[in-house]
Protein backbone atom coordinates (compact mmCIF):
# COMPACT_ATOMS: atom_id res chain seq x y z
CA UNK A 1 0.00 0.00 0.00
CA UNK A 2 1.52 3.66 -0.99
CA UNK A 3 2.83 5.74 1.91
CA UNK A 4 -0.07 8.23 1.15
CA UNK A 5 -3.16 5.85 0.93
CA UNK A 6 -1.72 4.13 4.03
CA UNK A 7 -2.23 7.43 6.04
CA UNK A 8 -5.35 8.07 4.79
CA UNK A 9 -6.49 5.13 5.66
CA UNK A 10 -5.53 5.37 9.39
CA UNK A 11 -6.93 8.36 10.08
CA UNK A 12 -9.78 7.73 8.39
CA UNK A 13 -12.09 7.68 11.55
CA UNK A 14 -10.37 10.74 12.78
CA UNK A 15 -11.78 12.24 9.70
CA UNK A 16 -14.93 11.29 10.08
CA UNK A 17 -15.10 12.14 13.66
CA UNK A 18 -14.15 15.56 12.85
CA UNK A 19 -16.68 16.15 9.65
CA UNK A 20 -19.35 14.71 11.64
CA UNK A 21 -18.84 17.06 14.81
CA UNK A 22 -18.32 20.02 12.43
CA UNK A 23 -21.85 18.95 10.68
CA UNK A 24 -23.37 19.02 14.14
CA UNK A 25 -21.93 22.52 15.05
CA UNK A 26 -23.59 23.70 12.03
CA UNK A 27 -26.68 22.40 12.18
CA UNK A 28 -26.90 23.60 16.03
CA UNK A 29 -25.62 27.06 14.89
CA UNK A 30 -28.19 27.61 12.49
CA UNK A 31 -31.40 26.23 14.89
CA UNK A 32 -30.04 28.25 17.23
CA UNK A 33 -30.27 31.43 14.74
CA UNK A 34 -33.54 30.33 13.81
CA UNK A 35 -34.79 30.13 16.91
CA UNK A 36 -33.79 33.55 18.13
CA UNK A 37 -35.04 34.92 14.94
CA UNK A 38 -38.73 33.46 15.50
CA UNK A 39 -38.86 34.22 18.61
CA UNK A 40 -37.86 37.95 18.47
CA UNK A 41 -39.80 38.71 15.40
CA UNK A 42 -42.74 36.22 15.33
CA UNK A 43 -42.81 34.48 18.74
CA UNK A 44 -44.66 35.74 22.46
CA UNK A 45 -41.24 37.85 22.75
CA UNK A 46 -42.71 41.36 21.92
CA UNK A 47 -46.17 40.62 23.96
CA UNK A 48 -44.10 39.34 27.06
CA UNK A 49 -41.97 42.59 26.79
CA UNK A 50 -44.89 44.85 26.54
CA UNK A 51 -46.59 43.08 29.49
CA UNK A 52 -43.49 43.63 31.75
CA UNK A 53 -43.14 47.01 30.52
CA UNK A 54 -46.57 47.94 31.72
CA UNK A 55 -47.09 45.77 34.54
CA UNK A 56 -43.70 46.46 36.15
CA UNK A 57 -42.81 50.44 34.97
CA UNK A 58 -46.34 51.16 35.28
CA UNK A 59 -46.30 52.51 31.22
CA UNK A 60 -49.13 52.97 29.10
CA UNK A 61 -49.32 50.51 25.73
CA UNK A 62 -48.35 53.50 23.54
CA UNK A 63 -45.55 54.55 25.44
CA UNK A 64 -44.34 50.83 26.20
CA UNK A 65 -45.12 49.97 22.17
CA UNK A 66 -42.65 52.99 21.48
CA UNK A 67 -40.09 51.83 24.00
CA UNK A 68 -40.39 48.36 22.74
CA UNK A 69 -39.80 49.39 19.03
CA UNK A 70 -36.70 51.65 20.30
CA UNK A 71 -34.63 48.87 21.90
CA UNK A 72 -35.59 45.75 19.90
CA UNK A 73 -37.04 46.21 16.52
CA UNK A 74 -34.87 49.16 15.14
CA UNK A 75 -31.59 46.73 16.60
CA UNK A 76 -33.27 43.73 15.05
CA UNK A 77 -30.00 43.22 12.78
CA UNK A 78 -27.27 43.75 15.34
CA UNK A 79 -29.43 41.53 17.61
CA UNK A 80 -29.05 38.32 15.20
CA UNK A 81 -26.02 39.05 14.48
CA UNK A 82 -25.09 39.36 17.98
CA UNK A 83 -26.49 36.04 18.83
CA UNK A 84 -25.06 34.44 15.91
CA UNK A 85 -21.63 35.66 17.00
CA UNK A 86 -21.98 34.40 20.36
CA UNK A 87 -23.63 30.60 19.00
CA UNK A 88 -20.19 30.57 17.24
CA UNK A 89 -17.75 31.66 20.25
CA UNK A 90 -19.51 29.46 22.55
CA UNK A 91 -19.28 26.94 19.96
CA UNK A 92 -16.04 27.30 18.33
CA UNK A 93 -14.57 27.09 22.11
CA UNK A 94 -16.16 23.61 22.21
CA UNK A 95 -15.32 22.53 18.98
CA UNK A 96 -11.19 23.97 19.93
CA UNK A 97 -11.20 22.09 23.35
CA UNK A 98 -12.31 18.82 21.79
CA UNK A 99 -9.61 19.02 19.09
CA UNK A 100 -7.12 19.93 21.39
CA UNK A 101 -7.61 17.13 23.60
CA UNK A 102 -6.45 15.11 20.85
CA UNK A 103 -2.86 16.92 21.14
CA UNK A 104 -2.90 16.57 24.53
CA UNK A 105 -3.09 12.92 24.55
CA UNK A 106 -0.65 12.64 21.93
CA UNK A 107 1.82 15.35 24.36
CA UNK A 108 0.87 12.84 27.36
CA UNK A 109 2.24 10.26 25.21
CA UNK A 110 5.46 11.70 24.10
CA UNK A 111 5.91 12.66 27.59
CA UNK A 112 5.63 8.89 28.65
CA UNK A 113 8.08 8.43 25.64
CA UNK A 114 10.47 10.61 26.82
CA UNK A 115 10.77 9.45 30.50
CA UNK A 116 11.10 6.04 29.87
CA UNK A 117 7.47 5.21 32.07
CA UNK A 118 6.72 1.54 32.50
CA UNK A 119 3.77 0.12 30.44
CA UNK A 120 2.30 0.48 27.25
CA UNK A 121 1.03 4.13 25.66
CA UNK A 122 -2.60 4.87 24.86
CA UNK A 123 -4.41 7.25 23.14
CA UNK A 124 -7.77 7.15 21.54
CA UNK A 125 -9.30 5.13 19.26
CA UNK A 126 -9.05 7.70 16.50
CA UNK A 127 -5.16 7.57 17.58
CA UNK A 128 -4.23 4.32 16.73
CA UNK A 129 -2.23 4.70 14.02
CA UNK A 130 0.35 7.06 16.64
CA UNK A 131 -0.39 4.89 19.34
CA UNK A 132 1.15 2.02 17.83
CA UNK A 133 3.76 4.16 16.27
CA UNK A 134 4.89 5.57 19.65
CA UNK A 135 4.70 2.08 21.07
CA UNK A 136 7.23 0.58 18.17
CA UNK A 137 9.72 3.69 19.01
CA UNK A 138 9.17 3.32 23.01
CA UNK A 139 10.06 -0.78 22.42
CA UNK A 140 13.15 0.30 20.06
CA UNK A 141 14.46 2.90 22.90
CA UNK A 142 13.93 0.22 25.51
CA UNK A 143 15.77 -2.72 23.48
CA UNK A 144 18.69 0.09 22.86
CA UNK A 145 18.54 0.74 26.81
CA UNK A 146 18.97 -2.87 27.10
CA UNK A 147 21.96 -3.28 24.33
CA UNK A 148 23.40 0.20 25.99
CA UNK A 149 23.32 -1.42 29.38
CA UNK A 150 25.06 -4.82 28.11
CA UNK A 151 27.72 -2.80 26.02
CA UNK A 152 28.74 -1.19 29.64
CA UNK A 153 28.57 -4.31 31.32
CA UNK A 154 30.84 -5.78 28.26
CA UNK A 155 33.46 -2.97 28.99
CA UNK A 156 32.78 -4.18 32.70
CA UNK A 157 34.12 -7.68 31.45
CA UNK A 158 36.70 -6.15 29.72
CA UNK A 159 38.44 -4.20 32.45
CA UNK A 160 37.44 -7.24 34.98
CA UNK A 161 39.11 -9.91 32.00
CA UNK A 162 42.49 -7.24 32.17
CA UNK A 163 43.03 -7.37 35.68
CA UNK A 164 42.98 -11.09 36.10
CA UNK A 165 44.43 -11.90 32.96
CA UNK A 166 47.03 -9.55 33.54
CA UNK A 167 48.02 -9.55 36.96
CA UNK A 168 48.58 -13.40 37.13
CA UNK A 169 51.53 -13.46 35.03
CA UNK A 170 52.64 -10.30 36.50
CA UNK A 171 52.68 -10.80 40.15
CA UNK A 172 54.49 -14.11 39.38
CA UNK A 173 57.26 -12.50 37.51
CA UNK A 174 57.92 -9.72 40.14
CA UNK A 175 57.58 -12.28 42.90
CA UNK A 176 60.74 -14.08 41.04
CA UNK A 177 62.46 -10.97 40.56
CA UNK A 178 62.26 -10.23 44.06
CA UNK A 179 63.64 -13.65 45.11
CA UNK A 180 66.67 -12.88 42.76
CA UNK A 181 67.42 -9.81 44.57
CA UNK A 182 66.90 -10.59 48.00
CA UNK A 183 68.41 -13.67 48.18
CA UNK A 184 72.57 -12.94 48.04
CA UNK A 185 73.17 -16.69 48.56
CA UNK A 186 71.81 -18.64 45.60
CA UNK A 187 72.90 -21.25 43.13
CA UNK A 188 73.78 -20.66 39.87
CA UNK A 189 71.16 -23.14 38.69
CA UNK A 190 68.41 -21.84 40.80
CA UNK A 191 69.02 -18.45 39.27
CA UNK A 192 68.97 -19.88 35.90
CA UNK A 193 65.61 -21.50 37.18
CA UNK A 194 63.88 -17.97 38.68
CA UNK A 195 65.25 -16.23 35.01
CA UNK A 196 63.57 -18.58 32.99
CA UNK A 197 60.28 -18.52 34.86
CA UNK A 198 60.85 -14.79 34.69
CA UNK A 199 60.87 -14.48 31.11
CA UNK A 200 58.40 -17.32 30.41
CA UNK A 201 55.74 -15.03 32.34
CA UNK A 202 56.90 -11.82 30.47
CA UNK A 203 56.17 -13.16 27.94
CA UNK A 204 52.65 -14.37 28.65
CA UNK A 205 51.88 -11.16 29.50
CA UNK A 206 53.44 -9.43 26.12
CA UNK A 207 50.95 -12.42 24.35
CA UNK A 208 47.73 -11.14 26.29
CA UNK A 209 48.61 -7.40 25.50
CA UNK A 210 48.80 -8.22 21.73
CA UNK A 211 45.64 -10.90 21.97
CA UNK A 212 43.79 -7.60 23.32
CA UNK A 213 45.21 -5.30 21.11
CA UNK A 214 44.18 -8.19 18.27
CA UNK A 215 40.59 -8.22 19.17
CA UNK A 216 40.53 -4.58 19.38
CA UNK A 217 41.74 -3.89 15.53
CA UNK A 218 39.52 -7.08 14.42
CA UNK A 219 36.52 -4.82 15.64
CA UNK A 220 37.69 -1.78 13.49
CA UNK A 221 34.86 -1.36 10.83
CA UNK A 222 37.76 0.84 8.53
CA UNK A 223 39.86 -2.79 8.32
CA UNK A 224 40.63 -3.73 5.05
CA UNK A 225 41.46 -7.29 3.53
CA UNK A 226 44.65 -7.91 0.98
CA UNK A 227 42.95 -10.59 -0.89
CA UNK A 228 44.73 -12.96 -3.09
CA UNK A 229 44.47 -16.46 -4.35
CA UNK A 230 45.59 -19.10 -2.39
CA UNK A 231 46.61 -22.45 -1.94
CA UNK A 232 44.15 -23.86 0.56
CA UNK A 233 45.43 -27.61 0.90
CA UNK A 234 48.44 -26.39 0.89
CA UNK A 235 48.07 -23.92 3.58
CA UNK A 236 46.52 -26.73 6.21
CA UNK A 237 48.79 -28.83 5.45
CA UNK A 238 51.27 -26.69 6.67
CA UNK A 239 49.44 -25.65 9.40
CA UNK A 240 48.70 -29.29 10.47
CA UNK A 241 53.21 -29.82 10.01
CA UNK A 242 53.45 -26.69 12.64
CA UNK A 243 51.35 -28.29 15.41
CA UNK A 244 52.64 -31.47 15.34
CA UNK A 245 54.92 -30.58 18.20
CA UNK A 246 51.48 -29.87 20.04
CA UNK A 247 49.77 -32.75 18.90
CA UNK A 248 52.05 -35.25 20.27
CA UNK A 249 51.86 -33.50 23.76
CA UNK A 250 48.43 -35.23 24.04
CA UNK A 251 48.86 -38.29 22.00
CA UNK A 252 46.30 -36.74 19.54
CA UNK A 253 46.63 -37.18 15.44
CA UNK A 254 45.04 -34.44 12.93
CA UNK A 255 44.07 -36.05 9.77
CA UNK A 256 43.32 -33.43 6.82
CA UNK A 257 40.90 -34.78 4.63
CA UNK A 258 40.84 -32.07 1.82
CA UNK A 259 40.93 -32.19 -2.66
CA UNK A 260 44.07 -31.77 -4.08
CA UNK A 261 44.68 -27.82 -4.55
CA UNK A 262 41.74 -26.15 -3.67
CA UNK A 263 42.60 -22.79 -4.51
CA UNK A 264 40.75 -19.90 -2.35
CA UNK A 265 40.81 -16.04 -3.04
CA UNK A 266 41.21 -14.17 0.67
CA UNK A 267 43.29 -12.36 2.86
CA UNK A 268 45.49 -15.43 3.31
CA UNK A 269 47.40 -13.96 6.89
CA UNK A 270 43.94 -13.59 8.24
CA UNK A 271 42.41 -16.35 7.04
CA UNK A 272 45.36 -18.15 8.49
CA UNK A 273 44.77 -16.87 12.02
CA UNK A 274 41.20 -18.30 12.06
CA UNK A 275 42.46 -22.02 11.39
CA UNK A 276 45.28 -21.52 13.76
CA UNK A 277 42.85 -20.73 16.11
CA UNK A 278 40.01 -23.26 15.56
CA UNK A 279 42.73 -26.08 16.01
CA UNK A 280 44.34 -25.13 18.67
CA UNK A 281 40.81 -24.94 20.17
CA UNK A 282 40.38 -28.31 19.19
CA UNK A 283 43.93 -29.80 20.57
CA UNK A 284 43.12 -28.19 24.21
CA UNK A 285 38.97 -29.65 24.61
CA UNK A 286 40.63 -33.11 22.78
CA UNK A 287 40.39 -35.81 24.99
CA UNK A 288 43.91 -37.45 25.04
CA UNK A 289 44.82 -40.18 22.43
CA UNK A 290 42.02 -39.21 19.90
CA UNK A 291 42.22 -37.96 16.56
CA UNK A 292 41.21 -34.35 15.23
CA UNK A 293 39.24 -34.05 11.53
CA UNK A 294 40.03 -31.15 9.06
CA UNK A 295 38.25 -31.64 6.18
CA UNK A 296 37.61 -28.81 3.22
CA UNK A 297 35.18 -28.92 0.14
CA UNK A 298 34.85 -26.57 -2.74
CA UNK A 299 31.51 -26.23 -3.74
CA UNK A 300 29.42 -23.79 -6.92
CA UNK A 301 29.02 -21.29 -4.01
CA UNK A 302 32.26 -21.91 -1.75
CA UNK A 303 34.79 -23.24 0.39
CA UNK A 304 33.30 -25.20 2.99
CA UNK A 305 35.60 -26.04 6.28
CA UNK A 306 35.00 -28.68 8.91
CA UNK A 307 37.45 -28.59 12.61
CA UNK A 308 36.22 -32.05 14.26
CA UNK A 309 37.42 -33.08 17.64
CA UNK A 310 36.50 -35.82 20.09
CA UNK A 311 36.52 -34.06 23.72
CA UNK A 312 32.89 -33.40 26.12
CA UNK A 313 29.92 -32.22 24.52
CA UNK A 314 29.36 -28.76 25.02
CA UNK A 315 25.75 -27.64 26.70
CA UNK A 316 23.69 -25.46 24.43
CA UNK A 317 23.83 -22.79 26.67
CA UNK A 318 27.44 -22.67 25.93
CA UNK A 319 27.24 -22.91 22.73
CA UNK A 320 24.78 -19.85 22.11
CA UNK A 321 28.03 -17.88 24.08
CA UNK A 322 31.52 -19.62 22.37
CA UNK A 323 31.99 -17.22 20.11
CA UNK A 324 31.69 -14.30 22.45
CA UNK A 325 35.11 -12.04 23.19
CA UNK A 326 36.17 -13.57 26.74
CA UNK A 327 34.67 -16.33 27.08
CA UNK A 328 35.95 -19.82 27.57
CA UNK A 329 34.20 -22.86 28.30
CA UNK A 330 36.07 -24.70 30.92
CA UNK A 331 38.02 -22.05 33.28
CA UNK A 332 38.87 -25.01 35.29
CA UNK A 333 41.05 -26.78 32.47
CA UNK A 334 44.43 -24.98 32.90
CA UNK A 335 44.20 -23.12 29.54
CA UNK A 336 46.02 -19.74 29.89
CA UNK A 337 43.94 -17.96 27.07
CA UNK A 338 42.08 -14.84 26.95
CA UNK A 339 39.22 -16.17 25.42
CA UNK A 340 39.60 -14.28 22.38
CA UNK A 341 40.49 -16.90 19.92
CA UNK A 342 36.82 -18.02 18.65
CA UNK A 343 35.97 -14.45 19.01
CA UNK A 344 38.52 -13.40 16.45
CA UNK A 345 37.95 -16.13 14.33
CA UNK A 346 34.69 -15.08 13.91
CA UNK A 347 35.24 -11.46 13.04
CA UNK A 348 37.93 -12.81 10.06
CA UNK A 349 35.18 -14.75 8.85
CA UNK A 350 32.60 -11.97 8.72
CA UNK A 351 34.75 -9.79 7.03
CA UNK A 352 35.32 -12.22 4.13
CA UNK A 353 31.21 -12.43 3.87
CA UNK A 354 31.15 -16.02 5.08
CA UNK A 355 30.12 -17.78 8.25
CA UNK A 356 31.38 -19.87 11.25
CA UNK A 357 29.12 -22.43 13.43
CA UNK A 358 29.77 -25.10 15.76
CA UNK A 359 27.58 -28.08 16.92
CA UNK A 360 28.60 -30.36 19.56
CA UNK A 361 26.68 -33.90 19.89
CA UNK A 362 27.69 -37.04 21.70
CA UNK A 363 31.26 -35.63 22.47
CA UNK A 364 32.14 -34.80 18.72
CA UNK A 365 32.69 -30.92 18.37
CA UNK A 366 32.25 -29.37 14.56
CA UNK A 367 33.16 -26.31 13.64
CA UNK A 368 31.71 -25.76 10.36
CA UNK A 369 33.60 -22.00 8.32
CA UNK A 370 31.86 -21.75 4.83
CA UNK A 371 33.32 -18.87 2.45
CA UNK A 372 32.24 -17.46 -0.52
CA UNK A 373 33.43 -17.71 -3.83
CA UNK A 374 34.66 -13.93 -4.10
Amino acid sequence: MPLKNKANHEFRQLRVKIFLRTIAMLVISASIVYITYSVLLRGNFANLMMALLQNIFGMDYDAALNLYDRIFRSHMDAIILLSILVVFICLLSVFLHWITRYFEEINKGMETLLQDAPGEISLSPELLSIERKMNIAKHTFDRQKSDMLISEQKKNDLVMYLAHDLKTPLASSISYLNLLRDEKQISEELREKYLSISLSKAERLEDLINEFLEIAKYNLSTITLQYREINLTRLLEQLVYEFQPILEEKGLTCRLVAADDIMLNCDADKMQRVFDNLLRNAVVYSYDQTEITIEAERGDSGVTLQFSNHGGTIPKEKLERIFEQFYRLDTGRGTDGAGLGLAIAKQIVALHKGTITVASRDGLTVFTVTLPVL
